[in-house]
């Protein structure tokens, strides 16, 4: 059954004239009378009887309209629970104490009344996580597309902001006293990444990185979580760690685990925001707004090939 025939049928008798009802749906007599004798046709009975003060509804009229008004009033609910800024703005991140989900954080506690809804999809490939934003599984996804053509054509990819890198040893470590180094200090120390995916745009990041500074950066082993990474460089003298600044750890106070700062040049991340090119969802423009306040990166940085030209943020 024709939804928008229904809706003539129930705004013709609330109004008591075609013409009034076609003004307020925005069409014209003709396609108010067409609805409705279709619906007449469809139900084989009469709804209308023509006065001179307009239309009045016939018995059969009277008995469709509560159930009409139900109808319609439940396709309106349908839409809106789905139409954009209706439902929660749904954000994939790489992991709750990644940076994406602490600026998502920070944004939040700015403008609580935003329904968000913070997902991981688990998948290493950005490819897959760009895809389930062209499908609508996700609004939007902090993942970066390096491969030429990889991108569906419905969807985009902008610079978000870059996570600039710290190297974290224990205290037994030769750096552990520093106050910040040089990438070119890392040389000949060993630097445990556990988690690089065959794929995946961090594998890349890394690789890269390593061949720009001769660097010593291995993913050996399985990866048991984030708490055994931390108790391993805790009892190491000899494996550090890669992350980023604006990432989320709480470091056990009896590790004695030193963050240090990576300069001359620092080292940065860059994170990519993937979203539809057309009718994304209306949170994302006030998210999309606060990269640009975040605190800008140094002047002397070093950036993946893949990144977007001269980020500030």
């Amino acid at each position: 059954m024709d939804t928008e025939a229904l809706r003539s049928f129930v705004r013709a008798a609330e109004l008591g004239r075609l013409h009034h009802a076609a003004d307020e749906l925005g069409v014209t007599q003709q396609a108010v009378s067409k609805r409705i004798a279709a619906l007449e046709r469809e139900l084989a009975v009469r709804l209308f009887t023509r006065t001179a003060r307009g239309v009045e509804l016939t018995p059969d009229g009277r008995v469709l309209l509560g159930h009409a008004r139900s109808i319609v009033a439940g396709v309106d609910r349908a839409v809106a629970a789905v139409g954009p800024g209706s439902r929660a703005l749904r954000i994939d991140v790489l992991g709750l104490r990644s940076a994406q989900a602490v600026v998502l954080h920070e944004y939040w506690r700015s403008h609580p009344e935003l329904k968000l809804d913070v997902v991981t999809l688990r998948v290493d490939d950005p490819g897959v996580a760009a895809a389930a934003v062209a499908a609508g599984d996700v609004d939007a996804s902090f993942r970066t597309v390096t491969g030429p053509g990889a991108l569906p054509t419905d969807v985009e990819m902008i610079h978000a902001f870059c996570n600039p890198l710290e190297l974290v040893v224990g205290p037994g470590h030769p750096l552990a006293s520093a106050q910040s180094l040089t990438p070119r200090q890392l040389r000949k120390h060993r630097i445990w990444v556990p988690g690089i995916a065959t794929g995946s745009e961090w594998a890349e990041f890394y690789d890269q990185l390593a061949t720009e500074f001769d660097l010593r950066i291995d993913a050996a082993g399985p990866h048991f979580g984030d708490e055994v990474l931390l108790e391993t460089l805790a009892d190491s003298s000899d494996v550090a760690t890669l992350i980023g600044a604006r990432d989320r750890y709480a470091f056990p106070a009896q590790y004695g685990l030193r963050r240090i700062p990576l300069v001359n040049p620092a080292l940065a991340y860059p994170l990519s925001l993937v979203l539809p090119k057309t009718n994304p969802h209306p949170g994302l423009r006030g998210i999309i707004a606060h990269f640009g306040n975040l605190p800008r990166l140094p002047e002397t940085v070093w950036l993946p090939s893949w990144a977007s030209a001269s980020p500030t943020h």
